[in-house]
């Protein structure tokens, strides 16, 4: 039995879907947990290890449904897969692993993707999965230094990025106040004794945590590397932007390679329409005099309910031009008050729990780790 119950890490299990495997995945959570997010390809059958089946399902219809095909079972947290994957196989399915951590572990799940750039500088997309969560670490191969911007809660892996490329984190940086996710930024700049950078501007929205206030204009030495500040309200108020050796943009929330950012999760919906002029001026005004071959790096990229990036994988770079998207993104192309109109005409839904997010996010409320863990599940929904 032990055998048939293979125990796969989340790690482990990200590497066979994207090598494509033949492996079929089956989430156990109930259908509301299933529709709002869940992995690529997987089916949903309900079980509950007291209750048993849901939607008065019958082990013999899973077994035709399944077929021969391998298995790989995920719940919530790793607690329902076990027996589901037990009476699967008592069942004579001869190839069941189960998902260890579940989804919760899932959600934690990151990718590394370095940026190709010239001398010295180190520059790297640190993605995590299931959010669509994009953060990076910049640094300087020579001087042994860099800079996380974005770290998640998990901060640990952009230490890991920043040691693997012969550096150590300098310095931490968290171009806004986020909403869909919770930040690791003050956590690991007290951890390792390190500036905290953040707009000065946040005084604004109740920030009650010490930071290093930033501006527009300002610039961040990370040894021969330059990180020129860059204001870019619209999104949020005090939202800032990166510029890295003048050729590579970190837009944060402002700018996504399919689209931009959201305004009323900050403005409220009575006074997105401001959020969005700001946004408009952000994009063809402080941006004009960037060249068409800047390098766009965003601070998201969306993620379906299915799990899928909404541009290119997990994995490989979300990425763009400044160009490109002047050519080819239709909202970049609108004039003002078009372009006012189509933001504050989002209908999307919003990240989920954003307000409480943004609350311990400016230093306003605090929680256990069960409590973050549970309050970050789901997509990021950032974008319009």
């Amino acid at each position: 039995m032990s055998k048939l119950l293979e125990q796969l890490t989340v790690a482990e299990l990200a590497a066979a879907l994207d090598t494509d495997d033949d492996r079929r995945v089956v989430d156990t959570r109930p259908p509301d947990g299933y529709d709002a997010w869940h992995l690529p390809g997987a089916v949903n059958i309900p079980y509950h290890p007291v209750e048993g089946l849901g939607d008065g399902r019958s082990w013999e219809s899973i077994r035709s449904q399944l077929g021969d095909t391998p298995v790989a079972v995920i719940c919530g947290k790793g607690l329902a897969s076990t027996p589901f994957g037990i009476e699967l196989a008592r069942r004579g399915h001869d190839d069941v692993a189960v998902v260890k951590g579940g989804m919760e572990d899932w959600s934690k799940l990151y990718d590394v993707v370095e940026v190709a750039t010239d001398g010295d500088l180190f520059l790297a997309q640190v993605q995590r999965r299931a959010k669509g969560c994009l953060g990076y670490v910049v640094g300087d191969r020579a001087a042994g230094e860099a800079v996380a911007v974005d770290p998640t809660r998990q901060h640990h892996e952009f230490e890991l990025v920043a040691a693997d490329a012969g550096t150590v984190l300098t310095g931490v940086v968290d171009t806004h106040i986020h909403a869909d996710h919770l930040s690791g930024g003050r956590d690991l700049a007290d951890r390792l004794s390190v500036p905290y950078y953040l707009s000065g501007d946040a005084a604004d929205r109740g920030v009650a945590v010490d930071y290093t206030p930033i501006a527009g204009g300002d610039t961040i030495p990370v040894g021969a590397v330059d990180i020129d500040i860059v204001a870019a309200p619209g999104h949020t108020t005090e939202l800032l932007t990166l510029r890295v050796d003048d050729r590579y943009l970190l837009t944060a929330d402002a700018l996504f390679v399919d689209s931009v950012g959201r305004t009323e999760l900050e403005f409220g919906a009575g006074d997105a329409a401001h959020g969005a002029e700001l946004l408009y001026d952000t994009l063809h005004d402080r941006y004009a005099s960037l060249p068409d071959d800047t390098v766009v790096l965003p601070g998201h990229v969306s993620v379906d309910s299915g799990g899928r990036f909404s541009a290119g994988s997990a994995g490989e770079l979300v990425a763009t031009t400044l160009g490109e998207l002047r050519a080819e993104l239709p909202i970049f192309s609108l004039d003002r008050e078009a372009f006012v109109e189509r933001v504050t005409a989002t209908t999307t839904e919003k990240p989920p729990n954003y307000t409480v997010v943004i609350d311990v996010n400016r230093g306003q409320h605090e929680l256990t780790d069960d409590e973050a863990t549970g309050l970050e599940l789901g997509p990021n929904n950032c974008a319009v």
